[in-house]
């Protein structure tokens, strides 16, 4: 490992009291030779303990420093620590992440032998606690019918080239050439970097050996409001970018509640869309049905049978909401604001 080149790790942050610890502590751990490593904590302004818990650990790691993040949002820390990185390689964790032991070694391993320009494994979604609603969730993040073909969501068995990665680990030249993060985008914003890096000529390579894990939100009032929200996230990119930066897996919820709503208003109108709304009905609980049947054999809990149909319809109503939430709001823009698309970034540095 003598070879091995520096390395920064970004972990942006904002109120991750209960997570903060657990992460860094997966990094601090890593096999990765302290003096190559440098680890930036990207806070942003939280209302929490999540500082003062980040500043115990650069006490007591000289390799790892906390830096302030005033916008709070994650892609303006990422490209605060981009900017601060003395690193050749940067690497992202998330703050609900946490990484095995051989993880940053693997990464860059990896993207010095693949000549690849971005590289991840697999995510494992973890429960946030031990109660069955948390499992359920976490379970419904890791199946098809939850997160449709997302491959760093679904194991993989060999490398693979992919349009995204959960994290990300990148040369830091890399920056120069494509720019930054988008920060008008609150989320999202990796998809959005991967698709100009790939529309660049660029690769992202999985790497099933890259494992990470992931928690996911503890019960079905959080799940709705995360799904919410990257619901929005999914149309919002549109007017904030230069590419299409989601895929047709993104934007599926949008359709399945969209015609929804069409078929349900047409019901007093034409019987043909109260057949409509039955079939399609009757075709998504049974999906529905049969992947909760898939999960509960796979972790031997036949409660899942009656818990996971309610999970996956918050997952996939909330979702689909959220983006004809944006698409309102955006139609609405374009209708009666004066500049109703000028884009709010700023990608060179």
């Amino acid at each position: 490992m003598s070879d091995l080149p520096k390395l920064t790790v970004i972990v942006p942050c904002r109120n991750e009291e209960k997570f903060i610890s657990q992460c860094l502590e997966s990094i601090v751990h890593n096999d990765y030779p302290c003096d190559r490593l440098e680890v930036l904590a990207l806070d942003g302004m939280s209302e929490d303990e999540t500082w003062r818990i980040i500043e115990s650990y650069s006490t007591k790691y000289s390799f790892l420093r906390g830096l302030r993040n005033t916008r709070r949002i994650t892609p303006a820390a990422l490209n605060i620590g981009i900017e601060n990185a003395t690193g050749e390689i940067v690497c992202r964790v998330d703050a609900h992440a946490s990484v095995p032991s051989d993880y940053l070694r693997t990464c860059v391993e990896a993207l010095l032998e693949s000549g690849a320009d971005n590289v991840g494994g697999d995510m494992r979604t973890l429960p946030s606690n031990s109660g069955l609603t948390a499992r359920g969730i976490a379970s419904a993040m890791s199946h098809p019918f939850g997160v449709g073909n997302s491959p760093f969501r679904n194991s993989q068995l060999a490398p693979m080239w992919a349009d995204t990665v959960f994290g990300g680990c990148y040369r830091k030249h890399l920056f120069e050439r494509i720019g930054f993060f988008n920060e008008g985008l609150a989320r999202g914003q990796d998809m959005e970097f991967n698709r100009r890096l790939c529309d660049a000529g660029g690769k992202i390579l999985l790497d099933p050996r890259i494992k990470s894990s992931y928690f996911a939100s503890p019960d079905l009032r959080s799940f709705w409001r995360h799904n919410l929200l990257d619901g929005e996230w999914a149309i919002f990119p549109f007017v904030h970018s230069n590419v299409i930066p989601i895929r047709w897996r993104h934007v599926a919820p949008l359709a399945l509640v969209a015609t929804v709503i069409v078929l349900a208003s047409g019901v007093l109108l034409t019987p043909s869309s109260l057949m409509g709304l039955c079939i399609l009905s009757a075709v998504y609980l049974t999906l529905g049905i049969l992947s909760s049947i898939h999960i509960a054999s796979r972790e031997h809990e036949w409660r899942f049978v009656l818990l996971m149909p309610v999970v996956f319809a918050v997952r996939h109503i909330a979702y689909g909401l959220g983006s004809l939430i944006a698409v309102l709001s955006l139609l609405r823009r374009f209708l009666f604001a004066r500049h109703p698309f000028r884009r709010a970034y700023n990608l060179p540095r």
